[in-house]
């Protein structure tokens, strides 16, 4: 079987739910990853620490779904066993046993204006442009109306900042939320046309990694060798970013992106790493203990972030084995 699967699917093709419970204790040969996003520089790490657990014996395939949303659907219907998203609302509101074992990435992203708006509260009733329906940036869209006691306009879904920014200097939208490349890039591509605006810190999860608890016990040495060069990429890369475009396989999925992109992974890293962008732990206690106050805050948990027990949303074990 090819070790790797390029499908880009939509909602019809998730199995209902009650397939998850038939799959999860299954043992599975071929580890399968659901991603939010077609392959891109933001995914390149990930990439690089896949190569590193095929290495070790990893079996596996990926699907790119047209949005998280769908990765989410995909792990909890049983199609997919591992997924990249935040599912917090699915994980409290369907009791699936759905847990996050690797935390891939920080919320750090920035709202980028026209310049019609120079502070938060100029976006009251204004529409924005988000990545996906209950993601990272439709929460940081409900704590910013928290924050700033407004209530933003309609909300529109593009997925990819890259396409935000092709949107916004093509004049279809005047606010959109960016990653820290994205902000970099439209404001060094038309800084005299758009405003950074000023923003609150951020250190909850973006996108993470998460799966069926029960599929993960039952998987558990598959588990852990991702979850193990995972932290290894992280680490290393914590170190010197220009580990990723050195271990970038060029036949693989990121090294068959077009070269200007690929020119441009350094930066990326660079840029990432010293914003903050990954922590190099994974997440772990830390982490669940930010989204706990973050996602109560978006509204995409219901209850005292103080009387929230993480291990109903995380599963902590495959990274303590990887700290050993």
């Amino acid at each position: 079987m090819k070790n790797l699967i390029k499908r880009i699917v939509g909602l019809a093709a998730v199995l209902p739910l009650a397939a998850s419970l038939l799959m999860s204790t299954a043992q599975a040969e071929t580890l399968k990853i659901a991603l939010a996003e077609t392959p891109s520089d933001e995914l390149a790490a990930f990439f690089v620490a896949l190569d590193r657990a095929k290495a070790n014996g990893l079996d596996y395939e990926w699907t790119a779904f047209a949005d998280e949303e769908l990765a989410i659907q995909s792990v909890l219907s049983g199609q997919m066993n591992i997924g990249f998203g935040t599912p917090y609302a699915a994980m409290q509101n369907s009791k699936a046993p759905v847990r996050i074992i690797f935390q891939l990435s920080k919320l750090k992203f920035f709202p980028v204006t026209s310049k019609k708006y120079e502070k938060l509260e100029d976006l009251a009733g204004q529409p924005i442009m988000l990545h996906s329906r209950g993601g990272g940036t439709d929460s940081i869209a409900n704590v910013i109306e928290e924050k700033a006691g407004i209530k933003l306009g309609d909300r529109s879904y593009v997925p990819g900042s890259a396409n935000r920014v092709v949107a916004m200097m093509a004049g279809q939208a005047d606010a959109t939320i960016l990653d820290l490349s994205n902000k970099n890039k439209i404001m060094a591509e038309g800084g005299d046309k758009f405003n950074v605006l000023p923003m609150f810190e951020v250190d909850a999860s973006d996108e993470a990694l998460f799966a069926n608890l029960d599929w993960i016990k039952a998987n558990e040495e598959q588990v852990n060798i991702l979850v193990k060069a995972l932290a290894s990429v992280w680490q290393d890369m914590a170190k010197d970013p220009t580990i990723i475009s050195r271990e970038t396989n060029p036949d693989g999925p990121i090294g068959q992106l077009p070269k200007e992109i690929l020119a441009g992974l350094d930066g990326f890293y660079k840029d990432a790493v010293e914003g903050g962008l990954y922590d190099p732990n994974g997440g772990g206690r830390k982490a669940a203990e930010a989204d706990m106050d973050w996602y109560t805050e978006a509204g995409q948990l219901k209850g005292d972030p103080a009387t929230l027990n993480i291990e109903d949303f995380w599963y902590l074990a495959p990274l303590d084995a990887a700290a050993k």
